[in-house]
């Protein structure tokens, strides 16, 4: 498979602070990441660093072959970035079917595709964003990246603050877009039991840097590492 997404020595942060020392990562077509890490260990600077929202140093990041460090976030956008920060960011006065539109480019991702994906975002089509619960929300969120095509999807943490019956709706739908093929993704999640399933490989943050990965399975048979990066005690099961 091919490299969709290079990260080669970024170093990245925020005004004068460092919070990515020296990054380097590569993911292929169709391989799902979960990137994992306690609370301010780098891991939504790394997410924002890949959209073009953070103070780069020095390193380059590259989208399917195109380099695309000097590339403002709207710009890494029609390269094919889709990205679902924390806050969600929806147009809160817009429908959701508008939501949809906004921002959709042509591909196999099409406002018709997320409804059968969401059957409820199809339900309140004519709903405007402000009007939708939290789920609702994110899976606009989603769907409205998805509608981008994008190569490469980040998710911030996608299933913070929802009702479990939601997150794992949610979790069902992602593993159904991240298997549909074609694109690479990056999901950030507190919980690494959540998501294990999902992803292929694991890169556990500390201070910026990456000081575990391995392939999901690996880790989830690995309840040492949990426990010593993560505080997860036990197996990493359902």
């Amino acid at each position: 498979m091919s490299e969709l997404l290079t990260i080669d020595k970024l170093r990245a942060g925020y005004g004068e602070a460092v919070v990515l020392p020296s990054m380097s990562l590569t993911l292929a077509e169709g391989e799902v990441l979960a990137l994992l890490g306690r609370n301010g260990t780098g891991k939504t600077t790394l997410i924002n660093s890949i959209v073009g929202v953070t103070r780069r140093f020095s390193g380059h990041i590259r989208i399917g072959g195109t380099d695309v460090t000097a590339l403002r976030p709207d710009q890494r956008a029609r390269a094919g970035i889709g990205w679902v920060p924390q806050e969600r960011n929806i147009f809160k006065s817009l429908t959701v079917e508008e939501n949809l539109t906004a921002v959709a480019r042509p591909g196999p991702w099409t406002v018709e595709r997320v409804y059968q994906m969401f059957p409820r975002l199809e339900e309140r089509r004519a709903n405007f964003g402000n009007q939708l619960s939290g789920g609702e929300q994110q899976m606009l969120a989603i769907g409205r990246a998805l509608t981008l095509n994008p190569k490469l999807l980040l998710l911030d943490e996608p299933t913070e603050g929802l009702a479990p019956i939601i997150v794992d709706e949610l979790l069902k739908a992602l593993g159904e877009i991240t298997r549909s093929g074609g694109m690479c993704s990056i999901i950030v999640e507190q919980n690494a039991r959540k998501i294990l399933n999902l992803a292929d490989r694991v890169v556990i943050l500390e201070r910026g840097t990456i000081v575990h990965q391995a392939s999901s399975a690996a880790l989830q048979a690995d309840p040492a590492t949990l426990e010593r990066y993560l505080g997860v005690s036990g197996a990493a099961g359902h």
